[in-house]
């Protein structure tokens, strides 16, 4: 098999490594190709961190998606730079630890970081915009059983959260927004929705022109 740092040629190799943690840690896990990084982002992790009293949040930075076309996909290290720019919070570690695994499915991430860190709680967070399509995921169910899991609003997606498959499936686990401290104390499933501040600001949009809200450094 090929070294990872071979593959991804100007990736450090400590982003091959998932970040330390301590047992007893509070860590989010953020998920995505941050093609490219923007204020929405910033948002969904600020938010995160206040509401969940996080020790820690990782930007997973993904090397390609599964469910988008990858072809026009800008190098591992150029999205792993970008985000490093735009966070200024020591809370969040920007890594790609995937490529070292070679994973591709968030299901199988999760897996990987539970078996190799035990005694930290975790707990998956996700943008409200997700929902539409997450019964799409591989393996999507087993995502909602590994680790908690806290949606954080995005515009035009406060009510999916009451129509998405997955909040059909897993209502029972769905705690209250007043209770989303206990969240990361909780065994999947569990799950629940923050409000707060949103961008209109998308990967999407910044890829075609609008690049409002993104740095680059």
């Amino acid at each position: 098999m090929t070294e990872p740092a071979k593959l991804y040629p100007g990736v450090a190799r400590k982003y091959l490594r998932m970040p330390h943690v301590e047992p007893g840690m509070v860590v989010g896990l953020f998920g995505g190709s941050f093609n490219p990084p923007h204020e929405g982002h910033q948002l969904v992790t600020e938010i995160a961190i206040r509401r969940l009293k996080l020790d820690q949040l990782w930007w997973i930075v993904t090397p390609g998606n599964p469910l988008k076309d990858t072809s026009g996909l800008p190098p591992l290290a150029d999205r792993i730079a970008w985000s490093e720019a735009i966070n200024q919070d020591p809370r969040v570690k920007v890594t790609a630890f995937e490529a070292s695994h070679d994973v591709r499915f968030t299901a199988d991430t999760l897996a990987i970081v539970k078996r190799y860190n035990p005694g930290v709680r975790f707990v998956w967070i996700m943008g409200a915009d997700n929902l539409a399509t997450f019964h799409r995921w591989q393996n999507w169910r087993d995502i909602a059983l590994t680790f908690p899991v806290a949606i954080v609003d995005r515009p035009g997606s406060t009510l999916s959260y009451l129509s998405s498959k997955m909040a059909k499936t897993f209502d029972y686990a769905r705690i209250d927004e007043t209770d989303v401290a206990l969240l990361p104390t909780l065994p999947a499933p569990a799950w629940t929705f923050l409000h707060g501040p949103r961008s209109p600001v998308s990967s999407t949009a910044i890829r075609n022109g609008d690049n409002r809200g993104v740095k680059k450094g």
